[in-house]
């Protein structure tokens, strides 16, 4: 499920640091933590590309994002159908092509991630190296690197247009590459509450209990 894990992994990281940062260094760190401290929901249309090694596109996908703090968030893909969605104490992982949902506590599941960090359950200082990217393809980028040796990816790139993240990339170990586009983004909007919530349709498979 190579959507799923993107998605996990965007809306997924980690770690704690040592030596003073550099200027530019600081002057990201304080956009990336500008803009969650003032982020309390959004509402965005995105597009999703994995790229592999070699360049090529392996997969694509797009659909609506929905993120409340604290911790609620609903991922809803298009083509293939998969919806992700997190009421801040359970993970739904929901699968209709295979009539399975996959239910685990979102703190086993999202622990130190991007996800938790945009959804306010982590924070910058704790889970990332933080280093200014550089203006390019009209953004202003963030590298943001685990500190946890075992997280899934590499490195995940931040793009800013003004206030708003634009763009997220993520690079994995074995050097593939998830791009993430927002657009139409709405912030600090009111989402219905029942977004955040998920009852499994008649006749699925459910694998796993909720937290709560």
């Amino acid at each position: 499920m190579a959507t799923r894990r993107a998605a996990l992994a965007f809306l997924l990281a980690c770690g704690a640091g040592g030596a003073a940062l550099a200027a530019s260094d600081e002057q990201a760190l304080a956009r990336v933590e500008g803009y969650l401290a003032a982020l309390k929901s959004v509402r965005a249309h995105f597009k999703q590309d994995l790229i592999g090694a070699d360049g090529k596109t392996i997969s694509h996908s797009e659909g609506e994002l929905s993120l409340e703090k604290p911790g609620k968030f609903r991922w809803d893909y298009r083509k293939p159908a998969q919806v992700i969605v997190s009421d801040g104490a359970t993970l739904w992982l929901y699968d209709p092509e295979l009539e399975q949902v996959t239910v685990r506590r979102v703190q086993e599941a999202l622990t130190e991630t991007p996800a938790m960090l945009l959804s306010g359950a982590s924070h910058v200082r704790d889970g990332f190296a933080v280093a200014d990217a550089g203006h390019h393809d009209g953004l202003d980028w963030v590298r943001l690197t685990p500190k946890l040796a075992d997280a899934d990816f590499r490195e995940l790139d931040l793009g800013f247009s003004g206030s708003d993240l634009a763009r997220m990339e993520f690079r994995s170990k074995v050097d593939q590459t998830t791009r993430i586009a927002f657009t139409g983004t709405e912030r600090n909007v009111k989402l219905d509450p029942r977004l955040f919530a998920f009852v499994p349709p008649p006749g699925t498979d459910v694998i796993g209990t909720p937290a709560h």
